[in-house]
């Protein structure tokens, strides 16, 4: 199993307060790695009119809130189930897998490790090669797919490389893992940020693979985390049946289901969102590359991985400047296989950006 140390995470805010005398409401997470403009002012304006919701028991079936999630990523109401967040459905899902080992491709987010560990399973890590920009060698991948495993878990697009996957090459993968008896996991927690979702999820792969899930949510794209509105797809029927028996009811409380409903169809802001991102993500990858004293890894999702090339200034250095001047980047040390080289920021409006990128450059360059 892969340490991993104590981090300040992008909802950590209190602990920051704490730690640095900063109030919380002053701090403007880059780490958090949520869209920059917050949830929709259509789902402001409707949900504020449908309070009287919380007076009644939401739907056992979340019918209506699976039809319009469905209708979103192109497939059957049937093959999507909800949950209180991703992070409820990763467990269920792993309870019910029960892998004995399982090969996590990394570095990655801490969450999948620690569910497989609690369930008794052990893990192994396939290590992304910073040499190679962080991308997937499926040919070394498929290598480290031994008879002993019995699941693959990866993020698409990776947290924190950024680095993606294609759906062709996924289709690969898959082959090799139905060959192998592998059943694949798949987060795609920040699909909806890449320029061509359609090349990168795996979504309408579902309806010719029984050997994977995908997981999304709400908390990232749609800038509701609080919300717990989680998702999955998939068409294994067996497989969604036993999660549906050993899944509590109403774990969605009304106004999340509402707020799905709404949300899954705000075109406007969905187009905004991309647009943005987009065009952030170009203009600050020709900002860095400006300065020689840092690299970035070609970022597929709404964050960028960055490693600093100077031997004076480590990511405590740099993130230290940030959060004195009331903005959080993540010190990205604590990911396997990463060290005190590397941060990780995520793309807000313009005008925070380049107050971001002016303290870590000033520092950089001086």
């Amino acid at each position: 199993m892969i340490k991993h140390t104590d981090h300040f995470h992008g909802s950590d805010l209190e602990m920051i307060e704490k730690v640095y005398g900063i109030r919380k409401e002053d701090i403007v997470s880059f780490s958090a790695n949520v869209n920059p403009l917050g949830i929709s002012p259509k789902l402001k304006e409707t949900l504020s009119g449908r309070i009287d919701a919380i007076m009644s028991y939401p739907d056992r079936e979340y019918t209506s809130l699976r039809r319009q999630i469905a209708e979103y990523v192109h497939t059957e109401p049937e093959n999507i189930i909800v949950g209180n967040g991703s992070t409820e459905l990763i467990s269920l899902f792993i309870q019910i897998k029960h892998p004995k080992k399982a090969l996590i491709i990394g570095p990655t987010y801490s969450e999948y490790e620690r569910e497989i560990s609690l369930g008794g399973g052990q893990t192994r890590y396939y290590r992304l090669e910073e040499e190679n920009n962080f991308l997937l060698d499926i040919g070394k991948l498929e290598a480290k797919l031994t008879s002993d495993v019995d699941m693959l878990v990866l993020c698409n697009p990776n947290n924190p490389t950024s680095s993606a996957i294609t759906r062709s090459d996924m289709r690969r993968i898959l082959d090799i893992c139905k060959q192998k008896g592998i059943f694949v996991m798949v987060d795609e927690t920040y699909v909806e940020f890449a320029e061509d979702v359609r090349k990168i999820t795996s979504a309408p792969l579902t309806g010719y693979y029984n050997n994977i899930i995908i997981l999304r949510g709400i908390s990232k794209f749609f800038a509701a985390p609080g919300l717990r509105l989680g998702y999955a797809i998939c068409g294994n029927a067996d497989l969604l049946k036993e999660i549906n028996q050993r899944k509590n009811p109403w774990t969605i409380n009304s106004l999340a289901a509402i707020a799905g409903e709404i949300m899954f169809t705000d075109e406007d802001y969905i187009r905004e969102t991309r647009t943005l991102i987009a065009a952030e993500r170009t203009r600050i990858c020709g900002l860095l590359n400006t300065c020689k004293h840092v690299k970035y890894y070609e970022p597929t999702a709404n964050f960028i991985l960055v490693k600093i090339l100077r031997e004076d200034i480590t990511s405590m250095d740099l993130f230290e400047a940030a959060i004195k001047k009331g903005m959080m980047i993540r010190d990205c040390s604590t990911f396997p296989f990463l060290d005190n080289k590397f941060i990780r920021f995520c793309f807000m409006t313009p005008e925070l950006n380049d107050a971001l990128l002016k303290v870590l450059l000033d520092l950089l360059n001086r």
